[in-house]
């Protein structure tokens, strides 16, 4: 139970982080907005396909999502949607951008 309450806690962050409704948020994870409500006050426990489709869609990791593991989690999930939202030569623009700063980061 105090699990369900941490990752539905989590899971309200997101959605308030990408300035959505619960309506909105619970369309774009294709659950009724009701459902949604019971998982972010801990009410309810999602299935694995509703976790890996808020992952997907939010750029947030599920490692997150279930555990707060936030290594990294924050940027990487802005990184994601900034480049989900984009056209694909924008996307290739971004990629080319932060490759030889990921390399050079490497290389340190």
């Amino acid at each position: 139970m105090k699990d369900d309450i941490m990752i539905g806690n989590r899971i309200r962050t997101i959605r308030e982080s990408l300035s959505l409704t619960r309506e909105q948020f619970a369309e774009l994870i294709d659950i009724s907005s009701s459902f949604l409500s019971q998982i972010e006050r801990g009410d309810k426990s999602m299935s694995i396909d509703t976790l890996m489709i808020i992952s997907s869609k939010t750029g947030y990791s599920c490692d997150y999502i279930l555990f707060g593991d936030s290594t990294h989690s924050n940027f990487v999930g802005k990184i994601n949607r900034m480049v989900s939202n984009s056209s694909d030569d924008v996307a290739e623009l971004m990629y080319n951008v932060i490759r030889p700063i990921a390399k050079y980061s490497s290389d340190q």
